[in-house]
């Protein structure tokens, strides 16, 4: 059907209301014949009667009933999304996807959208959230579900280089710590060193993580051969590991952990801190609101975290 036709389905969306063509006609602003012709070129594109004579007006046939509910639909979806493209357009209005990996909804995340939204004209944008790891984040910002990601960065996409496909800016930068029980040795140390882990059984980061290739990165630095008893994707699940007694690991900085049960040990000779990206598709359009948003975030970042040299 041609584009032109959306204004005949309008027409037929009214006609149907009122019943009456002098009336229909009236209230779309056009004449008779034009309505007469727009309806008839409409049935003979569909190939059958959508009106019927009723007295002197008209009325729908059956067939007619049955399109009107889906015109009725259409021209309904047509006027959200037409609605919903002048407010994307609109830099203080619209709204956000922006994926997240597991540690940044402790601190960074809710700091970012707290002062973001609190400037005026960023009132009425708002947030879809969700958290993942970096490979499914990676994946969900391809198929354009997100419109914006903060994770690590990757060296391989499938059998691409992502580096051809995303655009990676770094924002902050991690301290890594090392995660023990509250009654291991290690737990009335103010500060570790890499030499302590030594061939402790190590709770790591699965090889889906975009944590897994620095962890190896921090123990091949230090020459450590790595005794790992179990691999997971999420921190929450390496905490509750490491608090039952089942290992140690080297972990993000958790602000909001809760070290009754688990204490996160400062290393003094890691070198190697954990940075993150904002990660966009370099495809992928970009409405003005979240253009804004990637903006405050490297700028708010860069004033408050890289500016201070101070890690999340």
């Amino acid at each position: 059907m041609n584009i032109l036709n959306i204004k005949h389905l309008v027409y037929f969306k009214e006609l149907a209301r009122t019943e009456h063509m002098s009336q229909a006609a009236e209230n779309l602003g056009i004449s008779e014949p034009s309505l007469s012709y727009a309806i008839k070129k409409l049935e003979v594109e569909l190939g059958v009667p959508l009106f019927e004579p009723d007295g002197r007006n008209i009325k729908l046939t059956h067939l007619g009933g049955l399109y009107l509910k889906y015109i009725t639909a259409s021209i309904n979806s047509l006027n959200h999304g037409n609605d919903l493209i002048k407010q994307l357009i609109n830099p203080n209005k619209g709204y956000v996807k922006l994926g997240f990996t597991y540690t940044l909804g402790q601190s960074l995340v809710p700091e970012l959208i707290k002062q973001f939204s609190i400037q005026e004209n960023n009132r009425e944008i708002s947030f879809e959230l969700n958290q993942s790891f970096t490979a499914q984040l990676l994946r969900d910002l391809y198929d354009e579900k997100y419109d914006v990601i903060l994770s690590s960065d990757v060296t391989q996409f499938g059998d691409q280089d992502p580096h051809k496909i995303f655009n990676f800016t770094p924002i902050v930068e991690q301290e890594i710590k090392l995660a023990v029980p509250f009654d291991h040795p290690l737990a009335q140390e103010a500060e570790v060193r890499m030499a302590d882990i030594g061939d402790q059984p190590l709770i790591m980061y699965s090889k889906n993580s975009g944590l897994r290739p620095l962890i190896n990165q921090i123990l091949e630095h230090a020459d450590i051969q790595p005794n790992i008893k179990f691999e997971m994707v999420d921190d929450h699940s390496i905490v509750g590991f490491v608090r039952q007694g089942l290992g140690i690991a080297l972990v993000p900085n958790l602000p909001q952990l809760n070290q009754e049960f688990v204490k996160l040990k400062p290393i003094v000779d890691n070198p190697v801190n954990h940075e993150l990206f904002l990660v966009t598709k370099q495809s992928q359009f970009i409405t003005p609101s979240v253009s804004r948003f990637q903006e405050f975030v490297k700028s708010y970042c860069w004033q408050h975290y890289t500016n201070k040299d101070r890690l999340i």
